[in-house]
């Protein structure tokens, strides 16, 4: 049965988030962290998202963000978690050793300003 389809519309707001399988770590050291830092630059000058603010810890990631066309947050989201997990294993040669991320990203709607400054905060 195909998954219900998820709320991606041009000009919306939205959380989205993802965490390592296991809630294990992803980030493992400064540079983890400056390297999907440039992952979520590439994204962002090839999709048409505009990214408002970020958080990354240890074993997961938030981004606020809006797309500016219809379809482009999932096809943004596809790009940054699959670039990343390539790197990732590709740098500490753990190919074939299972999935980096617990799943799909999760994106939720944000709602109004409040929440808007809830979630950036």
């Amino acid at each position: 049965m195909p998954r219900p389809p998820r709320a991606d519309e041009a000009a919306g707001l939205y959380h989205a988030l993802n965490r390592g399988n296991g809630r294990q770590e992803i980030f493992h050291k400064s540079e983890d962290f400056a390297a999907f830092e440039r992952v979520l630059a590439e994204g962002l000058a090839s999709y048409d998202v505009t990214l408002f603010c970020f958080q990354l810890m240890p074993n997961h990631w938030h981004l606020v963000l809006r797309p500016n066309a219809d379809g482009e947050l999932s096809r943004f989201m596809r790009w940054i978690t699959a670039t990343h997990t390539m790197r990732y294993r590709a740098h500490y040669r753990t190919s074939g050793q299972g999935h980096v991320y617990q799943g799909r990203f999760k994106s939720f709607p944000i709602q109004d300003d409040a929440h808007f400054l809830t979630v950036c905060r």
